[in-house]
């Protein structure tokens, strides 16, 4: 049987929330008052930086900061969030969270910024060097792709040798986030990288090709429609995060070839995890941005009391935030954790 509060109760019950509400200003810190702290996402639409909003701004609200979020309209979209920089140090922001599009072009406002005395925290994708920001805060992204190289390979066992492999990669100027994880799955899969830092100048022939998707599920269909007509008899799909892989998977499912192809990805957010299990993705690394983001604004709010930056990971240039392969299909030798297991988690 459900209890009704009565009119009397509603009334206490308001009154006793205003209070603790008074209460809980009151007990704000007084140092917090208009600290600003940034956020800058590559877009606005991707689930994972959604996720990096709500973390960041349940933690702003927490400390009793004030967010500024801003986005770029693309991913690759350089001169947006070079103008969020300029904004906020105009606002007077105490620090700036940002997961840079170009990794490099974007370097000089940061610059600017930390110039002006704002500790800058790089999320998930490093600056190009990582020392151009005061932190990064991460997922390992180049154990993330050797994860799912490593378990493609010992799922196909002998038939490894011979694979047909496609790669649907971020952007053709290839940001660190986008390098890390396609070295990172070569590595896992037992492809020589040619060159450290950048892919595409391998040799080894099982590689089809290499297409640019931008991290959407448009251009993950167009760069699988585009391998696939240079190579029919593709049988692994490396994608660099689950968005590009559903676009990868309507282009299979469109040439009827959805049941015989091996993908894999990396992200890790419910939507993908759904996908591994549905059976769309074989297996994806999952992150943690809601850990990433509100880890960089409680950094930024210690940094303006008490001047500390944060250390990174022992042995490692940036804070590892952890990465868990998902799959059903385990293998030996690859530590998982099955699709139950990583809704879970998803993006906590």
């Amino acid at each position: 049987m459900k209890r009704h509060l009565g009119a009397g109760s509603a009334t206490a019950t308001l009154i006793a929330a205003t209070l603790l509400a008074a209460v809980a200003l009151a007990a704000a810190p007084a140092w917090a008052d208009g600290i600003i702290v940034g956020l800058i996402t590559k877009t606005d639409n991707n689930p994972f930086f959604v996720k990096m909003r709500d973390g960041a701004g349940a933690k702003a609200k927490e400390l009793g900061v004030t967010l500024q979020s801003f986005a770029g309209k693309y991913d690759g979209d350089n001169d947006s969030q070079v103008a969020a920089i300029e904004s906020l140090v105009a606002a007077g922001a105490k620090g700036i969270l940002i997961t840079p599009s170009d990794t490099k072009a974007v370097v000089p406002a940061v610059k600017k910024a930390r110039d002006a005395g704002l500790l800058v925290i790089a999320l998930d994708t490093p600056l190009d060097p990582i020392e151009a920001a005061d932190a990064t805060f991460a997922t390992d992204n180049f154990a993330a792709g050797r994860l799912i190289g490593e378990w493609a390979a010992r799922t196909l066992g002998a038939k490894a040798a011979s694979a047909h492999i496609a790669f649907l990669d971020a952007l053709e100027f290839q940001p660190t986030v986008d390098m890390l994880r396609d070295t990172g799955f070569m590595t896992g899969f037992g492809i020589k990288v040619a060159e450290p830092g950048h892919y595409g100048h391998e040799t080894d022939k099982r590689i089809v090709g290499h297409q640019w998707g931008q991290g959407a599920e448009e251009g993950g269909r167009t760069g699988m429609e585009n391998l696939l007509q240079r190579d029919p008899d593709i049988n692994v799909v490396y994608t660099i995060n689950e968005p590009t892989a559903a676009g990868a998977y309507e282009a299979l499912k469109a040439a009827g070839r959805e049941h015989d192809v091996l993908m894999v990805s990396v992200d890790g957010g419910c939507p993908g995890v759904r996908n591994v299990q549905a059976g769309v993705i074989g297996a994806t690394s999952q992150q943690y941005p809601l850990l990433m983001a509100s880890m960089g604004v409680a950094a930024v709010v210690d940094y303006v009391k008490s001047g500390r930056k944060p250390l990174p990971s022992p042995g490692l240039s940036f804070f590892n935030t952890g990465v868990n392969l998902v799959t059903d299909h385990p293998v030996p030798g690859v530590p998982s954790i099955g699709t139950a297991e990583g809704l879970q988690k998803c993006w906590g």
